[in-house]
């Protein structure tokens, strides 16, 4: 007996041993981001589709024409805004916003049919691009199948009431309440319908933030066991790329942009931004960077308005900072004018210098491993110069290549010097083409807003 109980104490100790061992170190670093990107967004960029807009038909079939087109110029991930049936109850303007949806599970006639949509991803699938829906996970049209069959399932106010998001004049829609399971399951199983029937690529979600995160957690979970998805958050939060988001907005990034370009800030302004960005958020999230969207365009004004005369080099610092950059259709043919948000107003495609300044981007980005996305690309290396309140300057870098930039973000004209060796090296000019030799006694003669950007 005394041999039974000391083979059995010998077992515990193993066991309780074991599982010590198993238990983790509590000062090993461990990942922050918990899930892989999918391979074909490494060196991606998005190009946002606003389909009422884009084409004089307005639909996914005049849209699905010009898909070689957006091939050729260099885009990856086509981004659709919402193309779901839009509710009539208190519609704004003649068609009603997209984001006031009435059926998640259904295709707004205004674009085409169902069939008209599964034709356009498969073209676009054949021509190697990939497809993210706009999802509005947030809140509903009034009058949505939604609150028909599940009223249950909205917010109320004070009163007892649906209501709108708070402090927003966004009438046309009531929120959702997503303490309720049901309705979790059933988004959850309308958002996989269309990658796992459909076919689609993942989501740009609307408003992530004022969805509870543990949702958009489960939600990329269940789409990545059905393939490789994409997923952009229209926020800021790095909270957002531990387990679901591959990308999320850089609101800070624009809006510093912005101030520079209106005489508001100078240069180094940009540093609190780039500061949080590689010691705060992992180097795995991408952070979309952008000089218009729908949003943008539509209410505050198009990117010749907001940037002015630092238009180009904002274009440009979109590509080649740290981020993942993303263009609003008709931006290669140099689009000036606001699109209605609520009526059709298709853009003006002409020829256009930009067309040929986005070729080159896109073709850089995807081209020279240091400007990839996330971990697949080198981080940003300050470059000092002496004029910091003008001059923004750095260097990305790895092992096989290396981009020196520099842009004076100012309203004159500057001799920019810079100090140390991190830029030191043999290039060639983008806009150029030339061969230039940069190093210690280099300095660059800078117009006011201008950006010079050298290649290794």
């Amino acid at each position: 007996m005394k041999a039974i109980l000391r083979r059995l104490a010998l077992a515990s100790l193993m066991l309780l041993g074991a599982a010590a061992n198993a238990a983790p170190d509590p000062y090993q670093p461990q990942p922050y981001v918990r899930f892989e990107h999918a391979e074909w967004s490494r060196n991606a960029s998005i190009y946002q589709i606003n389909t009422r807009q884009f084409t004089p038909e307005g639909t996914f079939r005049a849209a699905e024409k010009q898909l070689p087109r957006l091939k050729e110029l260099g885009v990856d991930i086509l981004w659709l805004m919402p193309i779901h049936p839009i509710g009539q109850q208190n519609r704004k303007g003649t068609l009603g916003s997209p984001y006031a949806v009435s059926d998640y599970r259904a295709v707004n006639p205004e674009f085409g049919t169902l069939e008209d949509f599964r034709h356009f991803v498969a073209a676009a699938h054949k021509l190697g691009l990939q497809v993210i829906l706009d999802w509005v996970g947030n809140h509903t049209a009034w009058d949505s199948v939604l609150f028909k069959q599940h009223p249950e399932w909205y917010e109320r106010d004070a009163d007892g009431k649906p209501h709108p998001t708070p402090w927003y004049d966004w009438d046309d829609i009531i929120d959702l309440d997503y303490s309720k399971p049901a309705l979790r399951r059933y988004m959850a199983e309308s958002m996989l319908y269309w990658v796992r029937d459909v076919g689609v690529d993942g989501y740009r979600v609307d408003a992530a933030g004022l969805t509870p995160l543990d949702f958009w957690e489960h939600v990329s979970r269940e789409l990545r066991k059905v393939k490789p998805v994409f997923m952009l958050a229209e926020w800021e939060s790095r909270d957002l790329h531990a387990n679901a988001f591959d990308a999320s907005y850089a609101w800070t990034w624009w809006d510093g942009l912005k101030a520079i370009a209106e005489g508001k800030a100078d240069a180094s302004s940009l540093n609190t931004y780039y500061a949080w960005n590689e010691k705060f958020y992992p180097n795995q999230a991408y952070r979309m960077l952008y000089t218009t969207n729908h949003d943008k365009n539509a209410w505050e004004g198009t990117e010749f308005e907001i940037f002015g005369p630092a238009v180009d080099s904002a274009i440009v610092f979109s590509f080649i900072s740290e981020g993942i950059p993303m263009m609003y259709n008709g931006q290669e043919a140099g689009n000036r004018k606001r699109l209605e948000f609520f009526e059709r107003d298709p853009i003006a495609w002409q020829p256009s210098p930009y067309e040929a300044l986005y070729r080159k981007l896109l073709a850089l980005k995807k081209q020279n491993t240091a400007l990839w996305n996330g971990q697949w690309g080198a981080s940003m290396q300050q470059v000092q110069n002496a004029q910091p309140k003008q001059v923004f300057s750095f260097v990305r870098q790895n092992s096989k290549d290396k981009v020196f930039a520099v842009f004076n973000l100012s309203a004159k004209p500057v001799q920019a010097c810079f100090k140390g060796v991190r830029h030191y090296g043999r290039y060639r000019d983008f806009s150029s083409g030339e061969a230039v030799s940069i190093g210690a006694e280099s300095q660059l003669d800078m117009a006011p807003w201008s950006y010079r950007i050298f290649v290794q």
